[in-house]
């Protein structure tokens, strides 16, 4: 995928201007069904959820049904409006999209939530965003509510997924140059801060843990089904002693 462009030539924002889909392994009805299934039974429950970075709602028109409120958040026009066609057709009126970035959505939500989840979100957001996210999303959620940040992206499994691990046949000889080279795009985006590739950044789910441990919350970690490289943050309020 090649490392990502500098920071000053490149934004996410822009990035995501004119996208339509959200980038999920397949765009069959059949596996985003099956995709949702795994994730509701992971959101076990609530009422009322706010799905931030919906994109284009692939996802969030199988959560509807599930909850009596359903606000979906993106910060891309062409998604949201790809969201707002998908939630006609299935003429749902328990769901309210909004136009916002993890900075602006909470100026434009009022309400507290059973569930906040995001879906390969936080591959765009630095350490620092998270914390911010994280201690403002707290704020929102009801006592016994959970914040769910779905297929986040495990460093180490990521660059085996990369190097053909996963695959049914693995190329032994382009092993090991695909190692250096992953090395050294590795440390040359760890010195200059920013994403390693694309895809954006992968982190290292005892640094979330750490971040949600400081806002009293108690992680846990599951591996995703459909993504060999990513992993689920499921952050429960700590119960007391």
């Amino acid at each position: 995928m090649g490392i990502a462009p500098k920071k000053s030539k490149f934004s996410w924002n822009e990035y995501f201007s004119d996208k339509k889909d959200g980038g999920h392994r397949h765009s069959t009805e059949e596996f985003l069904n099956k995709e949702a299934k795994e994730k509701l039974l992971h959101l076990d429950g609530g009422t009322s959820l706010l799905d931030f970075g919906c994109g284009a709602g692939e996802l969030l028109i199988y959560y509807a049904p599930c909850y009596e409120m359903v606000v979906g958040v993106d910060f891309s026009p062409s998604m949201l409006d790809e969201a707002r066609r998908k939630v006609a057709v299935n003429k749902y009126d328990n769901v309210c999209l909004i136009k916002a970035d993890d900075k602006t959505v909470w100026n434009e939500v009022s309400s507290l939530f059973d569930r906040i989840t995001t879906t390969e979100v936080l591959q765009y957001l630095t350490f620092e965003q998270i914390d911010s996210f994280i201690e403002t999303a707290s704020k929102y959620l009801n006592n016994d509510g959970k914040i769910v940040f779905f297929d986040i992206i495990e460093p180490r499994s990521y660059v085996l997924w990369k190097i053909g691990f996963f695959s049914k046949r693995i190329h032994y000889l382009k092993v090991l140059p695909t190692i250096f080279v992953e090395l050294f795009d590795y440390i040359c985006a760890s010195l200059s801060n920013s994403p390693k590739d694309i895809i954006g950044y992968s982190h290292n789910p005892y640094k979330i843990e750490k971040i949600a441990n400081k806002y009293g919350f108690e992680m846990e970690y599951i591996r995703s089904i459909y993504y060999e490289y990513r992993y689920h943050a499921i952050l429960s309020r700590k119960l007391p002693l």
